[in-house]
């Protein structure tokens, strides 16, 4: 795992805030994500991880605060630099596997590479046997593999995944985070939102998040050790911070 020390910064928010008319999804929330991680969003339903996710690819504007992706600030001009696998994917039902592909390839000016870097990324996520089937007539599963297969195409830097294992099976979870791993051995810097504490075990570095703010973040072996408990769970140690945020003890 990079060192957050010498790693240069691939994700910076700073005091970001949105509000859905007068609900406050985030509120002055600041995180640096590191290069070459991967870097879970987790917290419960209304966390706001999602707006997050949207915010930081240019989806939302936030109503106050700065993001600043790869270095430079957020723009159309950043926008190759990114992929997103939202959390209700957003492939075109009637059309195959690899015209969904081809399309989101068309849509970041590949080109001439499009066909080559197409037949790649639906053969790493294991579609290729199903390239020229209709993706309505896929499993939700292998649908998340299109949607996983449409954000990656590109070659992206930054992936943002917003509860990307959502209903998978134990396997494909598996494969999944086999794919992640080996994306961020390559370079490539992974933020996912997730509410389950299996996908939170697997990345680099996490950020605890309630009420539209970060209450802790490291890597989840620090975030165990901080409860002070030899034996604590990820669960244990987010109900740790939530209750030292209540000012509780314990």
């Amino acid at each position: 795992m990079p060192d957050e020390n010498t790693t240069p910064v691939a994700v910076e928010a700073d005091k970001v805030s949105f509000s859905y008319e007068r609900l406050k999804a985030l509120d002055e929330l600041s995180l640096q994500v590191p290069k070459g991680t991967s870097f879970g969003l987790l917290g419960p339903n209304g966390a706001g991880k999602t707006t997050l996710i949207r915010v930081l690819v240019g989806l939302l504007k936030p109503k106050r605060g700065s993001v600043r992706i790869l270095g430079q600030p957020l723009s159309r001009k950043t926008a190759h630099l990114l992929g997103y696998m939202p959390q209700l994917h957003s492939l075109y039902t009637e059309l195959t596997v690899a015209q969904n592909v081809e399309f989101f390839a068309r849509i970041y000016g590949m080109g001439k590479d499009a066909p080559k870097r197409v037949e790649e990324t639906v053969r790493l996520v294991d579609m290729w046997p199903r390239r020229n089937d209709a993706v309505q007539k896929l499993s939700g599963g292998m649908r998340q593999r299109v949607s996983l297969a449409c954000a990656m195409v590109h070659n992206p830097p930054l992936l943002f995944l917003d509860e990307p294992t959502v209903g998978l099976d134990p396997e494909l979870r598996v494969s999944f985070w086999q794919y992640f791993h080996e994306l961020t051995r390559q370079g490539t810097t992974i933020v996912i939102s997730s509410h389950t504490m299996d996908d939170a075990a697997h990345c680099d570095r996490l950020a605890f998040m309630r009420d539209g703010k970060v209450i802790a973040i490291g890597s989840p072996n620090d975030l165990k050790h901080a409860t002070g408990c030899r034996d604590a769970t990820l669960e244990d140690a987010f109900l740790h911070f939530v209750r030292r945020g209540r000012g509780e003890n314990g």
